[in-house]
């Protein structure tokens, strides 16, 4: 039996190489209710592995001492390309463009499923950056 998703919680917390203090939290969340919510590519697994490889923390914002969650949201199409990137809540000097960055660079995903279809899904990202 399929089991409905409504809202779908994957939470990583990953360590930026910059210093142990500097940590980014990252959560992904399928909005629209489908049956099979995307997956980014290589699983969550290789999402952490590219997230932690890929999100720098801006320069400008360590030195601002800027911290808070950037929330992204954007469409997994039925092809699985990430579209429609946009910012829903900023917190400025360079981390809202590093979170749009990222997360149109992700690669291909594995599309949402309703009723055994691809779907395009609209996703929410929010990005805890923390120093």
């Amino acid at each position: 039996m399929k089991t409905l998703f409504r809202i779908a919680f994957f939470s990583l917390v990953l360590g930026v190489g910059l210093s142990l203090s500097t940590a980014v939290q990252a959560q992904v969340v399928a909005v629209d209710t489908v049956d099979e919510i995307p997956v980014p590519p290589k699983g969550m697994k290789g999402f952490t592995k590219y997230l932690l490889e890929n999100l720098k923390y801006p320069i400008t914002a360590r030195e601002a001492g800027t911290q808070g969650m950037v929330v992204l949201t954007f469409v997994v199409t039925a092809e699985g390309k990430v579209a429609s990137v946009e910012v829903l809540r900023g917190i400025g000097n360079g981390c809202d463009e590093e979170a749009v960055r990222v997360i149109t660079k992700s690669g291909t995903w594995s599309p949402g499923m309703k009723d055994g279809k691809a779907v395009a899904t609209r996703m929410n990202f929010p990005v805890n950056f923390k120093l």
